[in-house]
């Protein structure tokens, strides 16, 4: 199994570091601009090989060069150290990189298996899943899976309940669009409520990216682990049910649009879209989320 990250800042570093302790793959390939910084990762990672399970192959590469990769994972950004008030604000630059780099890594990575980190995370995914030539089931972002678990958390802290014992998901945008699935959320078959306090929970959730970007100027850590997640799902064929942005022709009565719905994933990619039952306040979610979605959409990427 050969995983090529595209991108060795925060997140991508760290994503090569869990890949790495985990013994995700056999070949791990580390990519992009800053040469320097990238055969200084490779060094680091190497000499951690001692200390884990299995061997593996780490080496780095241009982003031209990665070749016959098994998954994809992206994290490359063009926005440099760019102060951004929410996601959408590094479309523009990110949107014309894009545009630039999937026709080369689909070309010289026809079997991949893609992953998108960057943001704006649904506007990307969009791009890719329409301009990489792949079926959509092989291009995923990482989307509200890292604000599900976020809110997992909280509410494991409100309930006393461990947060792999808790099922309820986020879906929508991976942004302020988001919404809580309360009529699916369960604990041990016990419901969880839609009230006050677990609202103000979720809350808490939508900005809490953010804050901790504003905080400490980046965030790696629960998205870099939430990633891995996914790689896993892929590598071992696990067919997880996860929340991931993915394109779509139509779901819900939603059409050709992008952002987090629940998919089950496995080697080959996405394998299913779920259709969970929404009650009217999720459905009116649903509906203004898609419709701002496809608003985003247009802007960035079509310029209408």
């Amino acid at each position: 199994m050969k995983i090529s990250i595209i991108g060795t800042g925060h997140v991508g570093s760290t994503i090569a570091y869990i890949t790495v302790l985990k013994g995700l793959c056999s070949h791990l390939v580390l990519a992009g601009r800053n040469t320097a910084r990238i055969e200084g990762h490779v060094l680091d990672l190497q000499h951690a090989l001692s200390f884990c399970e299995r061997p593996i192959t780490i080496e780095s590469s241009t982003i031209e060069q990665v070749k016959d990769s098994d998954l994809l994972v992206i994290t490359v950004s063009d926005t440099g150290r760019k102060k951004i008030a929410n996601r959408m604000d590094l479309g523009p630059e990110n949107v014309r990189l894009f545009k630039k780099i999937i026709p080369v890594l689909t070309q010289n990575n026809p079997s991949a298996i893609i992953i998108i980190i960057s943001n704006p995370v649904d506007i990307l995914t969009y791009l890719t899943a329409q301009i990489a030539g792949i079926p959509f089931t092989r291009v995923m972002g990482i989307g509200t899976l890292v604000d599900s678990a976020r809110f997992r958390v909280l509410l494991s802290n409100e309930e006393k309940i461990h947060p792999d014992d808790l099922r309820t998901y986020i879906l929508g945008e991976h942004g302020p669009n988001q919404f809580p699935v309360f009529s699916n959320a369960f604990a041990g078959s016990e419901r969880i409520a839609d009230n006050p306090v677990h609202r103000n929970i979720f809350e808490e959730v939508n900005k809490a990216g953010l804050d901790v970007y504003h905080l400490k100027g980046y965030t790696n850590y629960a998205i870099a682990t939430a990633a891995c997640e996914v790689l896993k799902a892929i590598v071992f064929n696990d067919h997880r049910t996860m929340p991931l942005s993915t394109y779509f022709r139509a779901w819900q009565g939603i059409e050709d649009n992008c952002f987090s719905i629940p998919v089950v994933v496995g080697r080959a990619g996405i394998l299913r879209y779920l259709n969970p039952k929404f009650n009217q306040i999720e459905k009116n979610a649903l509906k203004e989320t898609a419709a701002l979605m496809k608003q985003n959409i247009n802007k960035l990427i079509y310029n209408k």
